[in-house]
C-alpha cells in the first residue's frame, strides 16, 4: 500500500495514456495475453495499457481510491465486485481466460493463469500491467466434482496462486485471497472456526488445492513479509452466476429446472450447507480490501458466509416457492468429494471486520429468482435490466 502523502495527490485524468496496440506475430498469437474493455474487441487484437506516471493511490472526496487488480474477474465474485469497486469510486483491472459476458464496465485482460511462468516484477507472464495497489486473487477451478475427475485441475489452482504471488512479492502488492469452506473437510465434528481447519480431514483433489494455496500465502507472508488476507467462501449465489452451461452451480440449475418444469435430483438430501448470497459476499470483501489497504487488519484467515445452515431439500422448497412451481424431485446420495455438512463460525468476520450478512436464504432465493427473470428477458429482448 501506497503511505507516502506524495501518493495522496488526485489524480490527472487527462495525462492517462491511450491505449497502444500492436500487430502479433506468429510466435505469440496463440498464447499471448489480450486486454480489453469487455467484448467490444476482436480476440485477436492484443492491446496493452503502459504504466502511468501518476500514481495509483489518490483521493475521492473524503474516501481513498485504489487501483484494485481482480483475477477471476469474468466470474460471478469478480463481476459483482468489480461492479461494487468501481461504484465506490475506485479502478479496477481484471484478469481471466474468458471474456465477461456480463458487462462491459471494466478493462480486462485476457490470460491464462495455470501455465508456469517465469517470476516478473510488473506483471504476469511477461505482460505489464498497471501497477496495483492490491491484488484479489480469485480465478481458480471451482467445480468440486469436476476436480475429482480430473485432477490435473487442482494443480492448475496452485500455478495460478503461484503465478499470482510471485507478482504480489515482486511488485509488494498485498494480497486478498478466495478460499473455500472445504478446507474444513467433512464436518461431523461442527467446528468452523479459522483454526479447525485440518489437512486430514481433506475431501476432495479441490480442498487440497485450496489447503495447498492457502499454506502458499502463508509461507509468503512468514518469508517475504507479503501481507494478506485469506476468505473462505461459503456457496455464494445471486447474480450473475446463471451460466451454468460453464459453471454448474445449484442454485442456478435448479432455478432454471423447475422454471422449465424439468426433473430435479438432489444429491445428499441430509446436507446443510451455509448459503452466501453475493451481496453479503461482496460487502465482506470489500470491508477487507479497505481494512487491508489501511493496515488495520493484516495476515488474516476469515470465514464469509452467512452463518445459517440450510438443508438441500430446503433451498429447492424455497425455489419451488419463488417460481410457483411444483417439480418433480429425486433424491440420491452424496457425489464423491463433497462436504455434506458446513455451518460457519462467521464471529471473526464481524469483530475484525464489521461484517454482518444481511440477506436470508428465503430473501436471497427471491431476489435470484427475480434476477433471472430479468436477465432472460433482457436477453430475449422483452426488457432491460
Amino acid at each position: 500500500m501506497h503511505t507516502s502523502p506524495a501518493m495522496t495527490k488526485p489524480v490527472n485524468t487527462k495525462k492517462r495514456r491511450k491505449l497502444e496496440n500492436r500487430r502479433p506475430d506468429q510466435s505469440d498469437r496463440e498464447t499471448a495475453p489480450t486486454l480489453r474493455h469487455a467484448p467490444t474487441l476482436q480476440r485477436s487484437t492484443l492491446l496493452f495499457i503502459p504504466l502511468p506516471s501518476e500514481p495509483a493511490f489518490f483521493i475521492i472526496g473524503n474516501a481513498f481510491g485504489m487501483r484494485i487488480l481482480i483475477t477471476g474477474s469474468s466470474g460471478q465474485i469478480g463481476t459483482n465486485l468489480a461492479l461494487r469497486l468501481l461504484e465506490e469510486g475506485h479502478e479496477v483491472l481484471g484478469v481471466d481466460k474468458r471474456a465477461n459476458t456480463w458487462t462491459d464496465k471494466f478493462r480486462y485482460i485476457l490470460q491464462d493463469l495455470s501455465i508456469p511462468y517465469i517470476a516478473h516484477a510488473k506483471g504476469i507472464g511477461g505482460v505489464d500491467y498497471p501497477k496495483p495497489d492490491l491484488v484479489v486473487h480469485l480465478a481458480a477451478h471451482a467445480k468440486v466434482h469436476q476436480l475429482v475427475t480430473e485432477p490435473h485441475r487442482a494443480l492448475e489452482n496452485v500455478i495460478m496462486t503461484y503465478n499470482v504471488l510471485e507478482y504480489c512479492r515482486l511488485s509488494q502488492t498485498p494480497i486478498v485471497f478466495s478460499s473455500s469452506r472445504e478446507v474444513y473437510g467433512d464436518v461431523h465434528r461442527f467446528s468452523t472456526q479459522e483454526i479447525s481447519a485440518d489437512f486430514a480431514y481433506t475431501e476432495s483433489t479441490y480442498s487440497a488445492s485450496k489447503i495447498a494455496n492457502e499454506a502458499m500465502i502463508y509461507s509468503y507472508a512468514r518469508c517475504y513479509d507479503l501481507s494478506y488476507i485469506v476468505f473462505r467462501f461459503s456457496n455464494v449465489y445471486g447474480r450473475y452466476d446463471n451460466d451454468i452451461e460453464r459453471m454448474e452451480r445449484v442454485i442456478p440449475l435448479f432455478i432454471k429446472k423447475i422454471g422449465q418444469d424439468e426433473p430435479i435430483t438432489i444429491f445428499g438430501p441430509e446436507k446443510v450447507l451455509d448459503f452466501t448470497y453475493v451481496e453479503d459476499c461482496v460487502d465482506g470483501i470489500a470491508l477487507g480490501i479497505k481494512a487491508l489497504a489501511a493496515g488495520k487488519v493484516t495476515n488474516e484467515t476469515i470465514n464469509l458466509a452467512c452463518g445459517q445452515g440450510n438443508s438441500l431439500v430446503r433451498m429447492a422448497e424455497l425455489v419451488s416457492q419463488a417460481l410457483g412451481k411444483t417439480p418433480e424431485i429425486t433424491l440420491a446420495a452424496s457425489q464423491v468429494g463433497e462436504v455434506t455438512h458446513y455451518v460457519a463460525d462467521i464471529s471473526r468476520a464481524s469483530k475484525l471486520l464489521g461484517y454482518s450478512p444481511r440477506v436470508s436464504l428465503d430473501e436471497g432465493i427471491v431476489r435470484s429468482v427475480e434476477w433471472n427473470k430479468q436477465w432472460n428477458a433482457r436477453k430475449n429482448g422483452k426488457t432491460g435490466l
